[in-house]
């Protein structure tokens, strides 16, 4: 195994505490290596791995490996996973294609701190299959449909905030198909036009404008960095940003949330923003429960927590953040190096004959 400590961020929170919020995540993990949302909740294949890479940096390897190893036994034939589990039995049977694509994440990240190609190679099919599920949803102008019924049908509508992470998803699918030598040209053609949705075609997704996370996304997935990127953030962090508590999981509304607000911190380390993310970091620290674990959110108008719960993702995106703010372990860049080119190169990012012929407006 890699050499690696525990993250801590120096006058805010110590190697300690950050192993104490991973113990508050392993304490809800079920026998078969599922994470859910909190003990006795449900599970979600995409929380399932932000929490499992949480375990991860915070050294809980064994943990973090079984919680992959659900992953690998729970994907059905067709490489998709059902949407939510409960206790073991399907509560929904249909597909998410963000939720079938982030498991490439995970075992990218999991290879960068231990260095373990066994695990790689047990995990590839797994990756492979859903990330090859997932390509099969794209329309012809680069977006990725959010979902696909039991009956096989998709539904046809594209959020932002999941094709960001679907196009983070397939940079780190591409990693591990040059680690394992499995090239995936589809997968390359897919991030690269995906990426141009993205960046050039916001009519092609849903407008969900009121959600922080289609703000800050597009840059966490690294479709959208530079100057650009400055701009997107500039333009509504009034909007979002509540000075000393965090940010807004949706702008009109006085509730501060965790893992959003995490979030943006690696999409503000991701640029550089080095000042902003920390103070972000900081901010959201009044979530912290004794425990270890985090609160999901307060609204902050009347100074209550809601929901009740102490979520794993949200404790999960508190490590991710303080490992990419501290640079402790191997992958603390995971999702700074999301922009890096992989397969096609990116070059101008001019309209053509490609939107032409797919009816993309030009």
């Amino acid at each position: 195994m890699r050499a690696a400590g525990v993250p801590s961020v120096p006058n805010v929170l110590s190697e300690s505490q950050v192993r104490q919020t991973a113990r508050s995540i392993a304490a809800a993990q079920e026998s078969s290596g599922a994470l859910p949302w909190f003990a006795g909740g449900h599970t979600d294949p995409w929380d399932h791995v932000e929490s499992a890479m949480a375990l991860t940096a915070a050294g809980l390897r064994d943990e973090a490996e079984g919680a992959y190893e659900w992953s690998r036994r729970t994907q059905r034939p067709d490489g998709s996973w059902p949407m939510k589990f409960r206790d073991g039995t399907v509560e929904n049977h249909d597909s998410d294609s963000n939720f079938c694509a982030y498991l490439a994440v995970g075992v990218w990240h999991h290879y960068l701190i231990t260095g373990d190609r066994n695990f790689v190679d047990r995990l590839w099919p797994s990756v492979q299959g859903g990330l090859d599920f997932v390509v099969d949803m794209q329309a012809l102008s680069g977006e990725i449909w959010w979902a696909r019924g039991e009956n096989g049908q998709d539904c046809a509508e594209a959020l932002l905030t999941g094709n960001s992470s679907i196009h983070h998803s397939l940079h780190c699918g591409l990693l591990l198909a040059r680690l394992v030598d499995d090239p995936q040209p589809e997968w390359e053609f897919a991030k690269y036009t995906l990426g141009h949705a993205i960046r050039q075609h916001p009519e092609s997704f849903a407008i969900k404008d009121e959600y922080s996370m289609d703000w800050y996304y597009p840059i966490l997935g690294g479709a959208v960095r530079g100057e650009a990127a400055s701009d997107r953030i500039d333009s509504r962090w009034d909007d979002f940003v509540v000075e000393g508590l965090g940010i807004r999981c949706v702008d009109h509304r006085p509730w501060v949330t965790g893992a959003e607000t995490c979030e943006l911190v690696l999409a503000l380390d991701a640029m550089g923003e080095h000042a902003r993310a920390l103070a972000q970091f900081t901010a959201m620290q009044h979530l912290r429960d004794p425990d270890g674990s985090y609160w999901t959110g307060l609204v902050y108008s009347d100074g209550k927590r809601w929901p009740v719960e102490q979520t794993t993702w949200t404790g999960g995106a508190m490590i991710l953040a303080a490992d990419a703010l501290s640079r402790t372990t191997p992958g603390h860049g995971i999702f700074r190096d999301a922009a890096l080119p992989v397969g096609l190169p990116i070059g101008p990012d001019r309209c053509g004959d490609y939107c032409h012929a797919s009816g993309s407006p030009v």
